[in-house]
């Protein structure tokens, strides 16, 4: 299992250690729901992000959560960048690292779901290489006791992608 990545000079992701606290004000900003999050935590590995200017801080610029899903299978249950760092490609390096460390985990099969008023993360995935399998309708609805809003729209719906191996990546990293 992969314990620390570099992204460039300036981006360091490592493993959580097991005494250190979750990000939740990262976590959460993906996944609004504490006791979801908490859940796939105790069975996922989380990742944090952390920029090579902050590293004396230990202030995590970005986060992602594993969770091994059989033999073959890996899925990318949270990323999520900072606020103030968000717009300046560091998603796109997590989600990168995310899919290099799950091959690391020999899986085939990457999976990721996102809430279907989420555009710009639904374009940011296939252009990774990611396809859409599936709608899980009203998962959102199901499953979170508030209603969630991204630019107007309501999120009800996840939309299930998979990147398989030998997929290929249509935007490089900058």
């Amino acid at each position: 299992m992969m314990k620390e990545y570099a992204l460039g000079q300036d981006l360091h992701i490592r493993m959580l250690a097991s005494d250190e606290p979750p990000p939740y004000e990262l976590l959460l900003l993906a996944d609004p729901s504490r006791d979801l999050v908490d859940r796939y935590l105790q069975k996922g590995t989380c990742y944090i992000a952390v920029l090579s200017e902050e590293a004396l801080l230990q202030k995590p610029v970005g986060v992602f959560v594993l969770l091994p899903r059989g033999a073959e299978t890996v899925e990318i249950m949270n990323i999520a960048v900072r606020e103030d760092a968000q717009g300046k490609g560091i998603g796109r390096r997590l989600l990168q690292a995310a899919i290099e460390i799950a091959k690391a985990f020999e899986a085939r099969n990457i999976e990721i779901g996102t809430g279907n008023s989420s555009i710009h993360q639904l374009a940011l995935y296939q252009k990774y290489g990611f396809r859409i399998v599936g709608v899980d309708r009203d998962f959102f609805v199901r499953n979170y006791t508030e209603a969630i809003y991204e630019d107007g729209i309501q999120c009800r719906d996840m939309i299930r992608l998979r990147y398989n191996e030998g997929g290929s990546i249509t935007e490089s990293l900058e």
